[in-house]
């Protein structure tokens, strides 16, 4: 795995890079979490792409999204999921998608760049 910082004044942003996913549980996540923040002198914004999760984050039922993103959102970690989500069909996902890109906490978004501009732009 490869992790790039984007810095942008005192904004500085993780970006996730890896062909494999590579949170397929709570822990996974928070793991995660703590090497980017430790290695990366107290980063706490993070790029991963939709690819890298499993795909039980995307069924709510299995209430992963949830567990990950309180995590997240305890730590005070910003977390930016890119990727194509249109293809979802749920409208209970879709609606928290819109929840989530209407705060200031968890953002799906289409690419890197739309997530750097929303991550950098956030205490």
């Amino acid at each position: 795995m490869n992790i790039f910082i984007d810095q942008n004044g005192d904004s500085k942003v993780a970006i996730v890079d890896n062909s494999d996913i590579i949170i397929h549980n709570v822990q996974d996540a928070l793991d995660l979490m703590a090497s980017i923040s430790y290695n990366n002198d107290g980063c706490y914004k993070i790029i991963i792409n939709k690819s890298n999760i499993t795909k039980d984050f995307f069924e709510l039922k299995t209430r992963l999204a949830g567990d990950i993103l309180q995590k997240y959102a305890n730590y005070k970690v910003k977390l930016a999921i890119v990727g194509d989500f249109a293809r979802y069909n749920s409208k209970s996902l879709k609606d928290f998608i819109y929840e989530c890109n209407n705060g200031k906490q968890v953002f799906f978004l289409k690419d890197n760049q739309d997530a750097l501009h929303a991550l950098h732009s956030i205490n």
